[in-house]
């Protein structure tokens, strides 16, 4: 990106004016001005205008489902919303018909979300694989070494929390299809940042929370799932809008919908979906290539600099092709570098015994360099 629209992607941000340097987008996102207006039109809106706005809200929820679908390659009608992450991967565990003897691959710098809804399949005789990693990294090779006979699926993050590895999910998903074993992925510490593409690799089921590095609100997710794993689903609990004649008020038919929609109990999270609409408009207009590009180059720069000063992050010495948004390093004085930091309206994470920094596409190389110069100011101290 040039600085003109590095610049204009700056102002929507109304944070960096109070001299906050903002590098918790792998934890929360800040809210832009864009989102700010669209949700104070929302309550303008409903509390003095069109007040029960359901038909509107749908052309909303269809629309913004499209941008994702742009974004991930997939049609609108394979994308459900809920509200958060994890009760995502909940609906996949209670949706698969498993068997005792199937096995679960998973692996130990997961994010809790990813194990916990997998865990309690033990007690159905499910087994569960866990790949020890490496430096805080698990590869798609061990991954794919790992897959046993009975492994029924695998399921691991695009991007994983700690260290910013970004597995290659085209070379398991490409395997996973192979063996018909089902592959879901929890892509949170990607998307918004990093681009996928859920047919390229062979993912079947996804779930994201938009509350991060795609710069929308908490208690909004959404989920994809391919037709043919839905197809394979057993029935499960489902509420009023899952079901294919939800406005037949009173004929209650169970027959689920034949769309993603069907993961969709009953009232969504409107004003969540309003301000995520425009969050990813402004993703768009700034081009989800050039958003990725901008990221990454933000991440070399910031890891080979913080390399200069002893910090060396876990991908220090990686190809360029598994980074991520998220730079990250292990130290024992983390806690006294996180307070340092704060304290100079440096907001980063501290996880873990890692420091994680989590740069987005609107932050410049001039902001890893403040944080650099503190980072050489604590360690003179």
């Amino acid at each position: 990106m040039n600085q003109e629209t590095i610049e204009k992607a700056r102002s929507y941000f109304p944070h960096l004016e109070k001299g906050i340097i903002y590098f918790n987008h792998a934890s929360t996102a800040p809210i832009s001005t864009v989102v700010k207006k669209r949700i104070a039109d929302f309550l303008l809106e409903r509390s003095e205008n069109n007040i029960d706005d359901y038909f509107a809200f749908k052309k909303v929820a269809v629309e913004t489902k499209e941008i994702i679908g742009e974004m991930i390659n997939c049609h609108e009608e394979r994308i459900s919303f809920l509200d958060n992450t994890t009760n995502g991967l909940i609906w996949l565990v209670m949706g698969i018909q498993w068997k005792p003897g199937d096995r679960i691959i998973l692996n130990d710098v997961e994010f809790p979300a990813n194990v916990y809804p997998f865990l309690h399949l033990k007690e159905k005789g499910v087994g569960i694989d866990f790949i020890k990693s490496e430096n805080g990294i698990v590869t798609a090779e061990q991954v794919i070494e790992e897959i046993k006979p009975r492994t029924k699926l695998v399921s691991i993050s695009f991007v994983q929390f700690l260290s910013g590895y970004k597995v290659d999910l085209e070379m398991i998903g490409k395997v996973c299809r192979e063996k018909a074993i089902i592959f879901s992925v929890d892509s949170i510490q990607g998307l918004g940042a990093i681009n996928l593409d859920v047919q390229k690799c062979n993912i079947d089921f996804l779930s994201n929370g938009t509350q991060k590095w795609l710069l929308g609100l908490q208690g909004l997710a959404f989920l994809y799932i391919r037709k043919e794993l839905q197809e394979q689903m057993k029935s499960f609990p489902i509420g009023w809008l899952a079901v294919k004649n939800s406005w037949d008020l009173l004929n209650f038919d169970p027959t689920p919908k034949q769309t993603a929609e069907r993961f969709q109990p009953g009232t969504l999270n409107n004003i969540g979906i309003y301000a995520f609409n425009s969050s990813m408009k402004l993703l768009k207009e700034f081009h989800f290539e050039e958003i990725e590009n901008q990221v990454l180059s933000n991440s070399i720069y910031f890891i080979q600099e913080l390399a200069k000063l002893g910090y060396e992050s876990p991908l220090l010495s990686i190809p360029e092709n598994y980074l991520s948004g998220i730079v990250s390093f292990k130290n024992k004085n983390a806690q006294k570098i996180f307070d340092h930091l704060s304290q100079r309206k440096i907001v980063c994470s501290l996880r873990e015994g890692y420091i994680r920094f989590a740069p987005h596409f609107y932050n410049t190389k001039q902001d890893i360099d403040t944080v650099v110069d503190e980072l050489k100011r604590l360690s003179l101290n």
